[in-house]
This record gives structure tokens, sequence and C-alpha cells, in this order.
């Protein structure tokens, strides 16, 4: 398989805008997650500024993208730092919103040896009581948005934004409050869920059967589950079948911010016109590679690093899986 189908289009780059998450993240390296009260002593450590919205925006950097971030951070030494390191990475952050009075989100993250982590945050709620108006004139000047379920009242403009402009409204459909999908849901023509996320609103644990129960709650968007190592499923608009990809197989150092690559993966490729399958591929080995590196988001690959894994990627592995047209 070559990599021709993925490589970046002609000048200029596309835009997306990323909203949600922005925190400061903590992670300790452990040999095993605590099963119990005590002490653990990590062997590895490192701050990084991160969170759903924020990585999926350095995503659409990594691989060539144009990335502007919409968060909220508090007028805190650590929201400076927020701002600071996500504007180093390449990401646009001249329309964060710094809330005076607010302690900016922070978070204590311990990963195990083998990739899997455990996570407390700390989100100050008034980070997100005042929202700013979103425009179709705004929204206009992007390519696709992008937004997670941490900031409701500002993604649902945004999508309502991007709707009116004709542009891709994504969503990252994470585990969320009460009500929160159901109310950004009506406004997204794409759905990335999370397999937390999905079973707990189909009420199953049989992914089929969840792509398909999804799609008929929210029959408006493109509808898809990522489940980490057992690879991603979508329902196919065109022919009404659930389709299967595979992960590909990595060595897992890392899982933490995963998901937010692949959707920051998948929000460009879907601006850059990019087929649904191509798209999920493209996606999915983003979120692979991410996971062969310690440090959440910074493990984020380039556009050249993936191309170069795909070329490499089993025709069969990446082949339409199990299709299933119970709808």
């Amino acid at each position: 398989m070559t990599s021709s189908g993925f490589d970046l289009p002609p000048n200029p780059a596309r835009r997306v805008l990323c909203v949600g998450a922005a925190v400061l993240d903590t992670l300790f390296r452990v040999h095993s997650l605590p099963t119990g009260q005590g002490k653990i002593l990590p062997y590895e450590m490192m701050q990084v500024a991160e969170g759903m919205a924020s990585s999926a925006a350095f995503a659409v950097a990594r691989l060539g993208g144009h990335a502007s971030l919409w968060g909220a951070v508090g007028d805190d030494a650590t929201g400076e730092r927020i701002i600071s390191d996500l504007g180093d990475s390449d990401i646009d952050t001249s329309g964060m919103t710094v809330v005076q009075g607010a302690g900016s989100a922070v978070s204590t993250i311990l990963i195990d040896d083998e990739g899997e982590r455990l996570i407390v945050p700390f989100y100050d709620a008034r980070l997100h009581d005042t929202v700013r108006p979103v425009t179709e004139q705004e929204i206009s000047a992007f390519d696709a948005v992008l937004v997670d379920v941490r900031w409701p009242k500002l993604a649902l403009r945004t999508l309502i934004a991007a709707g009116k402009a004709a542009k891709p409204a994504i969503l990252d459909g994470d585990v969320a409050g009460e009500g929160v999908i159901e109310m950004l849901a009506p406004a997204a023509s794409h759905i990335i869920f999370s397999q937390p996320a999905a079973e707990r609103l189909a009420g199953t644990a049989d992914l089929v059967g969840t792509v398909g129960l999804l799609k008929r709650k929210f029959a408006h968007a493109f509808i898809s589950v990522t489940a980490g190592e057992n690879g991603s499923l979508w329902f196919d608009d065109a022919s009404g079948d659930i389709r299967r990809l595979v992960a590909p197989k990595v060595r897992a150092i890392d899982t933490l911010a995963a998901g937010d690559i692949f959707h920051g993966a998948f929000a460009l490729a879907i601006a850059e016109n990019m087929p649904i399958e191509e798209a999920m591929r493209l996606s999915s080995m983003a979120a692979a590679l991410k996971c062969r590196k310690f440090g959440g988001r910074i493990g984020a690959p380039t556009r050249v690093e993936v191309c170069e894994a795909l070329r490499d990627w089993d025709v069969g592995a990446v082949s339409a899986g199990k299709r299933n047209r119970e709808r």
C-alpha cells in the first residue's frame, strides 16, 4: 500500500479549530498502578500542557495543519504555563480565555509499564462560567472544527456556527456529564465516541450493536467508536454497513492522549476532504504511533512518520472487517 492518498495536500495548510480542555498534567511513570492505600514511587516524571482539545490541536499541527485552540485558563502561573507551552507547540492560542479569579485546570496522572493510566483531574467550575459569542463569519475562516465535552456551552455555539458556515462540525464524544452528549450531538456532523461513552449511551458492550444503536439515535451524523487496542468501528453511510478497522500493533508505553491524537488527525483529514476510510486509517495510525512514547501528547507523530508507517501496514490488517446491516 502506498501513502500517496495520505500525503499533505498543496498549500495552504488546512485550518482546524479545537475547542475545549487545556490542562497542566503532571505525569508519573510507575511500574504498576496502585490497588489500595500507601505510597508509590515513580521512576520518571514530566509536566505537559494538554487536555482533549489541546492534544488534538497538537496532532493537527504535527500532521501539517494549522491548529487554533479555544480553551480557558485561570489568571495564575499555571495558566501562563499552559498558554506558553501550547503556543510553543505551534498552536494558535490567541483565542484562549483567561478567567480572572479562577484556577487553571490541573491533573495528576500515573502511567504504568503497560501504558495504562490513572487520572486525577481538577477543573475549577468558574473557568467555563462565561461563554464568548461565536459567529458564522468567525468559523468560516476554518476548514473544520473539533469540540470536546469539557466546555459544553462554548462547544455548542461553535458546532452551531460551523453548521451555518457549512463546515465539518466534529464532536469528541467522550464520557461527560448528564445530558452533555445529547445536547451537543444534534449540532455535530461527525461524532467520534470513546468506547466507554458509547457503551454508556447505548447500554450495551457489543461494539457492533453499539454503533448501530448510536447511528439510529444520531442519524444525521457520521458515527464512529474508538476502542483502543480493539480498533475502531464506523457506520458506512453509503452502504449501510458497520465497518471495523483493526488497530496497528505497537508496543504501548503510554496510551495517554492517544484518543485525542486520533480526533485531531481525523479532524485534519476531514478538513483535507480525505475519504472516510482513509481518514480512519490515518487517525488510527497516528494514535497508535503516539502510544510508543511516554509523555502524553508529546508522542504525537509527524505526517512523514504516519505516512511511512501506513506504507508498512499490512493491507489485510486495514481492510474492512465484520459488517453488519442491522440498523
